[in-house]
């Protein structure tokens, strides 16, 4: 197990984070949307269409409907899925000068809080994992403490850690919790502080990452998105009186 000791600064970070949002992030979720033009992609349920097109523009047509199909979409579930689904990506550009070399982890690093060596999986938000998930992590953490053992590397449960990059400690789910009775989980401003030894820098970093959105305007792709759906909406059965 190879000492790592060239970190990036935080600067460096909050750039890459950047940069990684602006390249992939966006370009998925523009991507994504355009795709939302296909009647194909959604699985329409013909009890709830109208009540909810009614609901969000106070009438039931086409447009609206077409609305209520995509907007949920494109502000909610795409952007959130790109990012859990290029999770790793981010890791290994983002945080590359974190890169561990132990079987199962995603980042070592120094804890700024306590001086101690870290053996870290990353994890996108605070209910991003599930109950195999549990079974996994304790895997890794285990292998990482018996290898550490092997190698005449003292790694205690404290030093292996769930981070997560977003949310608040009572946000967790219960398989986290599950976990935090053994090993560390750090979550959000928490994470981010130990990692980097600045408290402010999850501000920081979310607030870099905010900026980019000035470069992007979807008034535009929505609008014809939109359009694209209503025209093939007004022929299905189901759709129409």
């Amino acid at each position: 197990m190879d000492n790592l000791e060239v970190f990036p600064n935080n600067d460096e970070i909050i750039n890459k984070a950047k940069q990684f949002f602006r390249d992939v992030i966006a370009e998925n979720h523009v991507k994504n949307t355009k795709k939302l033009s296909s009647v194909k992609e959604f699985n329409i349920n013909p009890f709830l269409n109208k009540y909810l097109a009614n609901f969000l523009s106070g009438n039931d047509d086409v447009t609206s409907i077409a609305k209520a199909l995509i907007y949920p979409r494109v502000l909610g579930t795409s952007i959130n899925t790109s990012f859990g689904a290029n999770l790793q990506k981010f890791i290994n550009t983002t945080l590359e000068g974190y890169g561990s070399t132990t079987t199962g982890m995603d980042i070592e690093f120094i804890d700024k809080f306590d001086g101690r060596r870290k053996y870290c999986q990353i994890k996108a938000g605070p209910n991003t994992i599930n109950y195999d998930d549990v079974t996994t992590i304790r895997t890794h953490f285990k292998g990482a403490i018996n290898l550490g053992r092997t190698n005449g590397i003292p790694i205690a449960n404290m030093d292996c850690v769930v981070g997560i990059f977003y949310g608040e400690d009572e946000e967790i789910s219960a398989f986290y919790k599950t976990l935090a009775e053994d090993y560390t989980v750090l979550v959000g401003k928490d994470f981010w502080y130990h990692l980097t030894g600045d408290p402010e820098f999850y501000k920081k970093l979310t607030n870099g990452i905010g900026e980019i959105a000035n470069e992007f305007d979807g008034t535009e792709l929505l609008a014809e998105t939109i359009e694209a759906l209503s025209k093939e909406l007004k022929n299905i059965d189901s759709i129409e009186e």
